[in-house]
């Protein structure tokens, strides 16, 4: 289905057809609810916020045992809320607390491999350019340089990539040009 169907299939029902079926997808699906609450918030939902965390968090740090580190599911709850928010800080926020959780596995457990680094690597650049390209340095910049700070000890060369991204992108060395 595309959207030219989508969008034929809407012009044939009434506003009252389209308000149950909005509801009725509301109580349904999560997304669907999340998406409405993000826009209802004005963008920004804390709440939701806190559950796209809960599952990067559990990812890291479960409430029981050791955390499995599946990051394709982290970065997918990352997507999922870039995908249902509209608000330019909550998106920022949420892929920094996905590189956070990262060094705070990696200070919790010790040095990791290759693969993950270059996983929190290429969130926090992605995440770096968002808040430049959206002038919101003032909100991160701080943060960020925490981020990197808190990886000094690390190795893989992990300390020096952010270092190198941070200082592009923050200390005018970088266009801060986006991809997103």
């Amino acid at each position: 289905m595309k959207i030219k169907d989508l969008k034929q299939y809407l012009d044939t029902r009434s506003r009252e057809q389209l308000i149950a079926e909005i509801g009725d997808m509301f109580t349904k699906l999560d997304s669907v609810k999340d998406y409405y609450q993000s826009k209802m918030k004005l963008g920004y939902s804390a709440e939701v916020s806190e559950k796209y965390k809960a599952v990067i968090k559990h990812e890291f740090f479960p409430a029981r045992g050791f955390g499995r580190t599946q990051l394709s599911v982290a970065r997918k709850a990352v997507s999922d809320y870039k995908k249902i928010s509209a608000s330019k800080f909550g998106v920022a926020d949420m892929m920094l607390y996905y590189v956070e959780m990262g060094v705070q596995f990696t200070d919790t457990y010790g040095d990791i491999d290759e693969p993950f680094y270059n996983s929190m690597e290429s969130m926090y650049e992605r995440a770096v350019k968002y808040i430049v390209q959206h002038r919101m340095q003032g909100q991160f910049e701080e943060r960020c340089r925490r981020i990197v700070a808190d990886t000094a000890e690390m190795g893989w060369g992990f300390h020096d990539q952010l270092s190198y991204i941070y200082e592009g992108h923050f200390k005018g060395e970088s266009s801060g040009d986006s991809e997103t």
